[in-house]
Formats: C-alpha cells, structure tokens, sequence
C-alpha cells in the first residue's frame, strides 16, 4: 500500500502553514527528497496495527426508545457479560459514552462522532469485565465532555431523576442520571474539571476522582492528558470503593501513570472517622454565585463528622480561590492541542493510540459549526493563546499547578482531609430551546469552582451526598492527600451509616 504524496499545491499549502517562502523548483527538490521518508510511511500502512485483543463476546446493543428513556439517560443498551466470577458477580455496571467498548457504539456526546464503532476495550472495560461484571450499555454525555451541565448533548438534553427540567450536571451526566434513578447500581464516568463530582453532588450519588493516573485512562477519549481522570459513580459508598479496587493500578499503556499505589479500599470502610483530622476549607464558601442553603448544608455535614468523632475546624486556603483560573489555559488550551488539533489522541506520549477513534474523530473539521457553544467558546480561546501567545499562559498555569498542589499539600500535612461545598449550587433548569448564549454558557461552566482545581494539581477528591434542600440534593466534597482515597472512603461510609442523608 502507497500512502498519497503531496502535490505542488498541498506542498505550496505546507510552506505557507510553516511560515516558509520557496519557489516552485525548490519545492519540487524537497518532494523528491521527501520520498525516503514517504517509503516509511507506506511500510507503517502496510502493517496491521497493534492493540489488545477483545476478550468477552458481545452485539452492538440497541438505541432505547422514548419510553424506555424518559431522562435521555441511556445512548446504547446492551448485555456484555465478563467472567464466570469475581468480585463484581451480579453487578451492572454502565459506562460514559466516551469509553471504549469493542463493538458497541459510541459518540461522546457529539453528532460527529455518530456512528463510530470502537475496536478496542479501555483497560478498566477489561477489568470490569474480568472481574465478573456485567456491562449494561452507555450513558449520554456532554458534547465531547465540554459542559457542567446536562444540555449539550447532541441529541438533547439529559433530565434529574429528582426533577425533570433540571440539570444532572456534566459531563458524565447520563452516568449520574441512571445511577440515581436506579437503573443501574454501578456506572464510570470521566472527569476533568469536576465532570464525575458534579453530576454527582446534583444527583445525589457517590463519586470519586481519584488520584491522577490512579485509574488507567487507556481506551477513554482524552480531552488533555494531565488532568484526564476516569472514575466510579455509585450508589453507595462501599460498591463505590469495591468498584476502584477492581479498576484501579498500574497499566503499562498509559503513561499518566506515576507508580501509582492502590489500596484495599473496602477495608477502610467500617473504621469510623474517631482521630481523623478535617479542615473546612473557609474559600470554598461564599463565592458569587454560592447558594446559601447549599452552604448551611455543608456545614452541617462537617458539623455531623465532628459528632461522630472527627476534629473538624475551619482552615483557610486563600490560593484556592486561583485554582479555577490556573485550571483554565490548561483545560482550554490542552484540549484544543490534544483534542482538536490532534484529533483527540494527540502527540509526545507512549501508550496505547486508538487509531481507529482518531480517524473518526479528524471529520470534525467538515463538520465544525454542528459543535456546542460551550465547545466552540472552550476552542476558540484555546487557539487564540496558543496562536497569539505560543503556549506561555498553558505552560505557566502548569507550573502553578504544582505551586497549588503545595499548597494545598502543606494544609494536609496537618489535616487527613479537606471538606468544602462540592459545587456552590444546586441542580439548575435546563436551557430552553433558543437559549440566549450567555444562558447557555453560564450553565456550561457556573459550578466548577471548587472541583476543578483538584484535576489540576491531581488530588483524590468525593463527592458524598449531604442533604436535600428544595428537594433537590447537596454535595459534600472530601480531598485527601495523594494515593489516600481509602481516607475518604472511612469518612465517606461513617457520615453514609450515620443514617439517610435525604433527612439530614
């Protein structure tokens, strides 16, 4: 097999992208002198790729029907049946729409990724599967996983169980939806500024992003590499810690991976929070748009803790209130790089490529003006910096990333755990149609506040279900120090068996 050579006209194209000035005859000795080069690639296509074999049988599933779907939860029902036994024997476990499952589709939220077949299994599909589960279908997500909300999936909005009309919260919003409507017991969903904890803390479930790199990202669509997380979204805190154990560890396909230290995370549960050390971080309380009844039900959360054994006192972190902003050029910028620009598997990284994902994807070029808004507001400042300004404001925000993991490191060398409001909100109205933009936006990116600086510097951080104010739930988040997710759990499961947060 050939791969195409250039034209004069591409290679004329070529010149002028990389600020170069040639004659016709000197491009046509480049050409020439390129055909080394192009004999390589023409070896690469002849070669069958390399990727990890497909273990467990299945079919491509269903699209469910309107009935079957009143909360425009599900994208694809099927039955993919792991081993004969193991610790998720029995369990139904459904994933976000932007993993990997051989065979069965996937769209990530986005009407140009419609139709797309994966050929691989992501690594925590194989451990699941592996470990006995039984994987039951995709949940909706947000138009490539870029909004807080639940209202830009291409094919409509995804609906609160608690009330129709509202938010789940994104990005993993059917994930949320489903678990809390009890459809499914179990569900994965990915997070890169808050996109596990926030639907989460709307739907009243347990959800955890863990340390980064703790859980193996290899078959899950990247949006940017150092703040890419995939996580258990639950209904209860023990299948929450049971379903990390089994997803969690080393995997020698993705290099997010820093020696990564798991932990027998069902064993923490039981142990009671008597000695633990909290800090109630003064920062996260009180932003601009911070509902008030969200924050008195945090506090009574700490105030609970602190009765059943825990030293609790407020501590404040003043660099906190810059951890949205340092999380921005590297969101904006990183995904634009990665996501776009390199059709979503992008360059420098060892690790599993899934070729097949990024040819598919590379169609969003033709197709452009069908992204979201709060996709194409992400992309255009991303470009603008990285065109105008070389990368500088991504690169400095990534050394204030490691200044802010400092600091909140330096905190949590005299706390176990840090607590805070997990967004400042509650479930919010969806859009209507013919939204004005600023409504549509402002729904997109109202809540990150306090979950996205944890992406950033890679902290585990929980979200744990509070208390209900008009009838509508309440998160409380929980940080710990690196590789100390079995921490959270023991505070996590105390405050869960101290009795039914719907009353609290």
């Amino acid at each position: 097999m050939t791969v195409r050579r250039p034209t004069l006209d591409q290679m004329k194209a070529l010149v002028s992208d990389l600020h170069m000035t040639m004659s016709d005859s000197e491009m046509l000795d480049y050409l020439r002198e390129m055909e080394g080069s192009l004999q390589a690639y023409d070896r690469i296509d002849s070669l069958p790729d390399y990727l990890p074999k497909v273990k467990y049988p299945r079919t491509p599933g269903y699209r469910p029907s309107q009935a079957d779907n009143p909360l425009n939860a599900w994208y694809v029902k099927t039955e993919v049946k792991g081993a004969a036994s193991g610790p998720l024997e029995g369990r139904r476990i459904v994933l976000k729409d932007n993993i990997c499952l051989a065979g069965v589709p996937m769209m990530n939220g986005a009407s140009t990724l419609e139709g797309y077949v994966p050929d691989v299994d992501a690594t925590l599909v194989q451990r699941i599967l592996d470990a006995g589960g039984t994987i039951v279908g995709k949940s909706h997500c947000e138009y490539f996983c870029l909004s807080g909300g639940s209202h830009t999936n291409a094919t409509g909005p995804v609906h609160n169980p608690w009330r129709m009309g509202y938010m789940t919260g994104g990005s993993s919003s059917g994930s949320g939806a489903l678990v809390a409507n009890g459809e499914v017991e179990m569900a994965i969903g990915g997070d890169q500024g808050g996109s596990i904890r926030m639907p989460a803390s709307f739907c009243g479930i347990y959800g955890m992003k863990a340390t980064h790199g703790l859980v193996p990202y290899t078959g899950v669509m990247p949006i940017e590499a150092t703040i890419d997380h995939a996580g258990p979204m639950t209904a209860t805190v023990s299948d929450n810690a049971l379903l990390l154990e089994v997803i969690a560890g080393p995997d020698d396909l993705d290099p997010r991976q820093y020696s990564p230290r798991v932990d027998k995370y069902t064993a923490a549960l039981g142990r009671g929070v008597s000695g633990l050390r909290i800090g109630v971080v003064r920062e996260s309380f009180g932003l601009a748009n911070s509902e008030p009844d969200v924050d008195a039900k945090v506090r009574q959360a700490a105030e609970r803790l602190a009765r059943l054994g825990a030293q609790v006192e407020e501590v404040s972190i003043p660099m906190h209130l810059d951890g949205a902003a340092i999380w921005t050029p590297v969101a904006l910028e990183g995904l634009q790089a990665q996501m776009m620009n390199g059709n979503g598997m992008g360059f420098n990284w060892k690790g599993l490529y899934t070729t097949s994902l990024l040819d598919r994807h590379a169609n969003w070029r033709s197709r452009a003006n069908e992204l979201s808004p709060s996709l194409k507001l992400s992309m255009l400042i991303g470009q603008y910096f990285i065109t105008h300004y070389g990368g500088r404001f991504y690169a400095k925000s990534q050394n204030l990333a490691r200044l802010l993991r400092k600091t909140y490191d330096d905190t949590l060398n005299r706390y176990d755990l840090l607590l805070m409001p997990t967004v400042p909100i509650k479930a919010q109205p969806i859009p209507p149609a013919g939204a004005p933009l600023s409504l549509v936006i402002q729904r997109a990116f109202e809540m990150v506040a306090n979950t996205a600086p944890f992406d950033v510097t890679g902290h585990p951080a929980m979200s744990i279900p509070c208390g209900l104010s008009e009838g509508l739930p309440v998160g409380m988040m929980l940080i710990a120090k690196f590789w100390q997710e079995s921490t959270i759990y023991r505070a996590a499961y105390a405050f869960e068996q101290s009795g039914d947060w719907r009353n609290f």
